[in-house]
């Protein structure tokens, strides 16, 4: 009997171990039902999240469109009194600002991007490709062709002018105006001027009365300069420098090369001026503060002044 009893007890265990790899079992088979109810879901909630990054990628294309489109949008600008790039670039809503309309029309405007001159064409919106060159170099020898057409006009005028004006002379150098009496001179005191005292000498003469260089030599700025509004100074062969102010239009742009009697621009009141004159200056460098006595440099080369 106890032999029997021995061998009875041990099945409630292995029914209860059955019950257990049963509900092993049972575990087992739950786990891919858990694993497909997971994967339903996660399919469920794929396709929103699909749905929304499609519209940022959409928004995004639509942007980049709308820029290309805006890039390839071509517009020629005329320079005026008073503009510099970053106004233009402002005002004209040009996409990449003052650099890009620099390096678009850099052949044009020439190695400093602050000297620009009323009346010089600017492409906005082109890229800078060998096209917007061709369109650059088109632009800039009409302008050359209609300055020349220009000088050759004006030089037949200040030929004739010159037959009959004693202060021209033969040395290659002249007066800057033509009948013009000088009204500030230089060095005069005064608090209305920055150093204390008249850094040139004043031509009075109407506004639209030609402006000439008084020597041969290559045009370093032709632009607006404050007080000094259009501006235009040139270098010389003797390595002074000659600077005209408050004109009301520039002939010439930077890097040109001018003969002596040549139309650079016409006189006006532009900048800080209370009436219409030329202010005329030399220099010993290109930049304010370098002057010296105009009248008596005009007189060494010969030019009878006043």
């Amino acid at each position: 009997m106890p032999a029997k009893g021995k061998h009875r007890r041990p099945k409630p265990q292995r029914f209860t171990r059955s019950i257990a790899v049963a509900g092993t079992g049972g575990a087992a088979l739950a786990l891919p039902l858990m694993g497909a109810t997971g994967a339903h879901a996660a399919t469920t909630t794929s396709a929103p999240e699909k749905a929304v990054q499609s519209v940022p990628v959409a928004e995004k294309t639509a942007a980049e469109k709308s820029t290309a489109a805006k890039s390839a949008r071509v517009t020629t600008y005329s320079v005026k009194s008073g503009d510099y790039l970053s106004k233009i670039a402002e005002e004209q809503d040009v996409t990449g600002g003052w650099k890009k309309i620099y390096q678009d029309n850099r052949e044009a405007i020439g190695g400093n991007p602050s000297l620009i001159h009323p009346g010089l064409k600017l492409s906005l919106g082109e890229k800078a490709t060998t096209r917007g060159t061709d369109t650059t170099k088109s632009s800039t020898s009409s302008g050359t062709s209609s300055s020349s057409s220009s000088s050759s006009s004006s030089s037949k005028e200040s030929s004739a002018t010159q037959s009959a004006d004693t202060t021209s002379t033969s040395t290659g150098y002249g007066l800057p105006v033509t009948g013009g009496t000088i009204g500030t001179g230089y060095r005069v005191a005064g608090s209305m001027w920055s150093s204390g005292y008249h850094t040139g000498v004043d031509f009075v003469v109407p506004t639209g009365t030609t402006i000439k260089a008084v020597a041969a030599g290559t045009v370093v700025s032709a632009a607006y300069d404050g007080a000094y509004g259009n501006e235009v100074v040139i270098r010389h062969a003797d390595g002074e420098y000659s600077q005209y102010a408050h004109m009301s239009q520039l002939s010439v742009s930077a890097g040109q090369t001018v003969t002596e009697g040549q139309q650079i621009g016409l006189s006006g009141a532009t900048g800080n001026v209370t009436g219409p004159h030329l202010h005329f200056e030399i220099r010993t460098t290109p930049y304010y503060g370098s002057d010296v006595d105009p009248v008596a440099y005009l007189r060494s080369h010969g030019v009878t002044v006043g």
